[in-house]
Formats: structure tokens, C-alpha cells, sequence
């Protein structure tokens, strides 16, 4: 569930399989329900069965009628606080295993349209064999962008999120699991279009890229500051509609450095494929020395081993 505007639908998420095939996201979800009073609780359970609630049980020991009673003020910050702290402990097990196999995963995020499809199936067709990758894809609903990943010949697996807007830590963990990358490979993970709530959420992923078109505006990163805090990288997309739009390369990098001074930056397009040489040479450079398997070297677990199991 989106801690902010509490968009989520765990119980709506479906994840397909390498061949298509809708799944069950499997155990350890979060479930929310509401009480009589009107609060909502959100805990996680144990299997993939689903069940109502009269709320007669003790979700919150301490009170003598069997359910917590707090200043709603409160309530609502340590649900957001719970919420993140359960994410970001799922994104470091996610990491971890990454990490383990010397697979790169990047969290590729915009606003919808800004042409992240465009740019994967366009870097996968193009570098063919120099990049052994794959691709999770997060949309709301429908396969459309997973079935143009799939016709360059890459393995593809869809998320659905229902009504969220933003993938977590967990879901990525099943991803990963059907998924299944290779050790030493790529995978690209195309999270749901939009600029506020993915920039929350830590997944596990080596690293972070933002893409905002020029048809946008340059004042995203002033609009959107946590999504653009959070980039590694920032890619300007669609330069070749620069001479029919009112976008300022120079004021959007400058606005970009005044909120996020580390981050990269690179201009391009993916539709005439002006500056895809600088995003591939970043691809070819974000490698990290401490990710990448070492010949000979022992590993922490057996590489078959499921990112649910380690969880």
C-alpha cells in the first residue's frame, strides 16, 4: 500500500511466469483491513490464503478489548514508518542476493510516456549479445509493455500492481524468482509510470534511473524532488522534439544539481537514437567491482537457491 496516498492492492497483484502465464504472488503478503471504528491495520500472513475481518482479534496487545486505540495523528506515521522499515528490510535480502550473483538490477522510473519502454527494447535489440539482461515489468494492468520486451527475444516477466502505483521489495522478490536471471546478467526493472510514490520505495537494485521527456517541462525536478533525490542517474529522453518545445536542457540539469549533486546525466533520444552511446557506455560502467562474481570464488549459497527462500 502507497504510504502516502494508500493507492496499494496487495491482494489485486499478479505476477506472470517466463511463458505469460499469470501467477499467484505466493506467501508473505501484507494484508490491510478495516475495523468497526473504521481504522486500518496492516499486517503480513504467513500463507496466500485471504480472509475477512470482523475484528474481534488482538492485532495491538494492551488493551483490554482486543484492539489498539491511539491518537489517529500517530496511528497514521507509525503505519508509514512500519510499512517502509518491513520494505527496506525485504530490499536488503533482495540485494543481498543480487549482490551474491553478481547480477545488475536497475530500477528504471517516470512519469508515463516518457518512453521507458522505448529505450529497453531499443538498448536490448541493440546491444544483442553484449548484454545478457532481462526485464521485470510493472504496470497497473495489461502485458502490452512485457509483449514488446518479449518480441526483441528477451525473457520478460509482468507485474501487475491493481490499483498501486509503484512496485516494493516484495513484489521485485517474486519477480526475481520467476525471472530467474543468470549469474553476471542484467536485469532491468521498469517500474510503474510515475513521479512520487517509486521514489519511496527501496527495491534492492544497484542502481536508480530517471527518465523525464521534454515534452514534461524542465521544472520536474523541482516538482518531483524525491524522485530525482533518489536517481543515480538521469536520462533526458525525446531530444529530438527539443526544437518544437519549451524544455531547457541547461535549467533541468541545473535544477537537478541543486537537489542532487551526484547524480549523472544524459541527454538523448530513443526513438532516432541521438546519445544511446552514452547510455550504453554508463550500462558498461555501472558494473560494480564488488558485485561481480570472482572467478573461483566461493559463494554464500547455492546459486539455484530462490530469492523466497532467502527471504
Amino acid at each position: 500500500m502507497c504510504t502516502t496516498c494508500g493507492c496499494g492492492d496487495e491482494a489485486g497483484t499478479r505476477i506472470s511466469n517466463l511463458a505469460g502465464e499469470l501467477q499467484t504472488p505466493g506467501p508473505g503478503h501484507l494484508h490491510s483491513h478495516t475495523d468497526e471504528h473504521g481504522r486500518t491495520y496492516t499486517h503480513e500472513h504467513p500463507d496466500s490464503h485471504q480472509h475477512a475481518h470482523a475484528d474481534s482479534h488482538d492485532h495491538h496487545p494492551g488493551h483490554a478489548d482486543g484492539h489498539h486505540h491511539a491518537d489517529p495523528g500517530t496511528e497514521t506515521i507509525l503505519l508509514e514508518q512500519n510499512l517502509l522499515a518491513k520494505n527496506d528490510l525485504l530490499a536488503a535480502t533482495n540485494r543481498g542476493w543480487l549482490a551474491g550473483r553478481g547480477v545488475r538490477a536497475f530500477n528504471v522510473m517516470s512519469s508515463p510516456g516518457a518512453g521507458k519502454t522505448t529505450l529497453l527494447v531499443r538498448t536490448l535489440t541493440e546491444l544483442g549479445g553484449r548484454l545478457n539482461a532481462g526485464v521485470i515489468e510493472g504496470d497497473q494492468e495489461t502485458s502490452l509493455d512485457a509483449d514488446r520486451i518479449r518480441a526483441t527475444g528477451r525473457p520478460v516477466i509482468q507485474i501487475n500492481t491493481g490499483a498501486g502505483c509503484h512496485l516494493d521489495a516484495d513484489m521485485l522478490r517474486h519477480g526475481l524468482d520467476a525471472l530467474s536471471p543468470e549469474p553476471g546478467s542484467t536485469v532491468f526493472i521498469e517500474n510503474v509510470g510515475n513521479l512520487v510514490c517509486p521514489a519511496l520505495f527501496d527495491l534492492g537494485e544497484t542502481a536508480k534511473v530517471v527518465i523525464v521527456s521534454v515534452t514534461e517541462g524542465d521544472d520536474k525536478p523541482q516538482k518531483y524532488p524525491h524522485m530525482f533525490m533518489a536517481a543515480d542517474l538521469v536520462i533526458v529522453n525525446k531530444s529530438d522534439l527539443l526544437p518544437y518545445v519549451d524544455f531547457d536542457v541547461d535549467e533541468c540539469l541545473r535544477r537537478i544539481r541543486q537537489i542532487n549533486p551526484r547524480a549523472e546525466f544524459i541527454t538523448l533520444s530513443a526513438t532516432t537514437g541521438e546519445g544511446l552511446a552514452d547510455w550504453y557506455g554508463w550500462l558498461d560502467g555501472a558494473t560494480s567491482p564488488a558485485a561481480a562474481p570472482t572467478p573461483g570464488a566461493a559463494r554464500p549459497e547455492p546459486l539455484t537457491g530462490s530469492l523466497t527462500e532467502a527471504h
